[in-house]
């Protein structure tokens, strides 16, 4: 039976000074205003020689932080690299916790919004509407897959008739259980009950693995076999429920590695490199990316 962490998780990587971020090689957009008029904006990184008359795929990250914290910058030399590789690649700020004072649903409820505000203006931004990737890693992995998953948490206000569901995904440490599993995973009970506190809404609405049909978003998950806050065996769960339904999903699991692993700034970037290179492998094979003409290396 897979035990999963009720600990918050930390934010993936040391949280820039700036707020909003300062990110060089972006262009700068607004693609929400929420009560109290908070501008949340999102980090375009564009192809050379992009235009409007492009119709490129495009893929969007959301940061980690436990729904508490976390920067857009820890996506950024993801987008630098897809950028240089053909793709518009880009970074979302959504409210979290300490800034913004709101639960996990709002989290959820801001990624729908930036993948229907990317779907919403594809023509404009030279992005071709059908093919739109969702990323991010441990939360914002969790917010990746919920946009993929979630039938709830959309925003009223918001036009319900453009989706706001990615074609593709791409997860690093996400957290993708989130409620019960009937004879797999049953949490201890009060550690449980203050973790649904922390999520705003009914456990089971929030949970991606809980909400997989046929038909859903090819995905590649990264995940570390030693992570203690996001069990490998999560993970694995997720997959085992994907392809019971006919979807595709690639889990590459790096044995020893914790949680956040990935991030690029750590070890050398050797995981940072193999997974953007794996990446782009699985990008080339749903028609994202033109093949390489050599090993990839950021």
């Amino acid at each position: 039976m897979v035990t999963i962490s009720m600990t918050p998780a930390p934010a993936q990587q040391a949280t820039p000074p700036e707020y909003p971020p300062a990110i060089s090689g972006a262009r700068v957009e607004t693609y929400k205003k929420t009560v109290g008029e908070v501008e949340l904006k999102v980090w375009l990184f564009n192809p050379e020689g992009h235009s409007g008359d492009n119709r490129r795929p495009a893929i969007i990250f959301f940061f980690g932080g436990g729904w508490n914290r976390g920067n857009p910058r820890q996506f950024a030399n993801h987008c630098e690299y897809l950028a240089a590789r053909g793709m518009v690649a880009i970074t979302a700020d959504y409210r979290v916790r300490d800034r913004h004072a709101v639960k996990a649903n709002a989290c959820v409820s801001d990624a729908k919004s930036a993948i229907r505000w990317v779907r919403q203006n594809a023509t404009r931004l030279g992005i071709d509407p059908d093919r739109i990737a969702a990323g991010g890693g441990s939360s914002g992995g969790h917010l990746a897959a919920a946009t993929a998953t979630l039938p709830e948490h959309d925003d009223p206000a918001e036009d319900r008739t453009v989706s706001s569901q990615p074609n593709a995904l791409v997860l690093f440490n996400p957290g993708v259980i989130l409620a019960p599993v009937p004879e797999r995973w049953q949490p201890d009970q009060d550690a449980f009950d203050k973790f649904k506190e922390r999520l705003g809404a009914e456990p089971v609405t929030m949970s991606p693995y809980h909400h997989i049909e046929t038909g859903m978003a090819p995905t590649i998950i990264f995940h570390g076999t030693a992570d203690k806050l996001v069990p490998y065996e999560s993970v694995a769960l997720f997959r085992e429920a994907m392809l019971a339904r006919n979807n595709r999903c690639d889990l590459i699991g790096y044995k020893g590695a914790g949680h956040g692993f990935f991030n690029y700034g750590r070890d050398e970037n050797a995981a940072f490199i193999d997974t953007v290179n794996k990446m782009d492998a699985f990008l080339v094979s749903v028609g994202y990316l033109k093949p390489p003409p050599e090993t990839v290396s950021p």
